[in-house]
């Protein structure tokens, strides 16, 4: 075990990283986590997740006091009191109509942080937490979002991407899903990797010792930022190209076979 070079802030995708979607955390990856956070890093769970479903993932982590980055670096949370730390967002409605001029039938959303999400219609996986609203399109731009969410019952994501092609979303970037048609977009800018070095620059930590693992394309500027960094095993291969090295799958623990070298 190499403690004299163990990483002081460790940045953990959540979903195809520490659990696979929909499944528990494995008591292999909790318990290497956990002893991470014991040793005195800094370990930020980092996810497109909106603040309420990242809660569930710190919870069931036990981890009680520290940082979380979500939805994709929009939201900065302190987790021992949720309070948000820091909001980014931005005005969706010119990306709305672009959106709904591209793909009539997309269902949309919007977060609400740590209230809920408005959505113009149900969508595969979507997480009932705090408030839910059925709204109309003009009522997703009622208020700046941190984050906007477009899933496409129509299509595949390879179409997806294909009719989306160079455009670009007034005041906003996007990313989209691994496997299934999802789009997310923030305020221009606003990426995971952005917001790790803030955070860094507030701990005052050399960026030598920042540790990332990730493995979907919104994880690409985090891994790209960090002074070491991981690609699981079934990362997409921009990810895998933007790593140092490449660890296990999720569904082999991937996570706690790299935590297991320092911790």
């Amino acid at each position: 075990m190499d403690t004299a070079n163990r990483p002081q802030l460790i940045a953990l995708d959540v979903d195809g990283t520490i659990l696979r979607t929909g499944e528990p955390i494995s008591p292999r990856v909790r318990a290497a986590v956990r002893a991470a956070a014991q040793a005195g890093a800094h370990v930020v769970v980092t996810t497109g997740r909106t603040l309420l479903a990242t809660r569930l993932v710190i919870r069931e982590l036990g981890l009680e006091s520290g940082h979380a980055i979500c939805s994709n670096g929009a939201v900065h949370a302190d987790i021992s009191t949720w309070e948000p730390l820091a909001v980014h967002t931005f005005d969706a409605e010119p990306s709305v109509g672009i959106l709904r001029e591209v793909f009539p039938d997309m269902v949309l959303s919007v977060e609400k942080v740590g209230v809920g999400t408005w959505a113009t219609g149900y969508y595969p996986g979507s997480f009932r937490l705090g408030e839910f609203r059925f709204v109309e399109d003009g009522d997703l731009s009622r208020e700046p979002t941190t984050r906007l969410n477009g899933w496409w019952p129509g299509g595949s994501l390879a179409d997806m991407v294909t009719l989306m092609g160079e455009r670009q979303l007034p005041g906003a970037g996007w990313v989209h899903g691994e496997e299934e048609p999802w789009l997310v977009a923030s305020r221009d800018g606003i990426s995971k990797g952005w917001a790790l070095e803030r955070l860094r620059e507030q701990l005052g930590i050399p960026l030598a010792a920042t540790l990332a693992v990730g493995d979907g394309y919104n994880d690409c500027e985090m891994l790209s930022w960090a002074g070491h960094s991981v690609a699981m095993g079934n990362a997409v291969t921009p990810a895998r190209e933007a790593a140092d090295e490449i660890t296990a799958t999720v569904a082999d623990d991937g996570v706690a076979l790299v935590l297991e070298r320092w911790f």
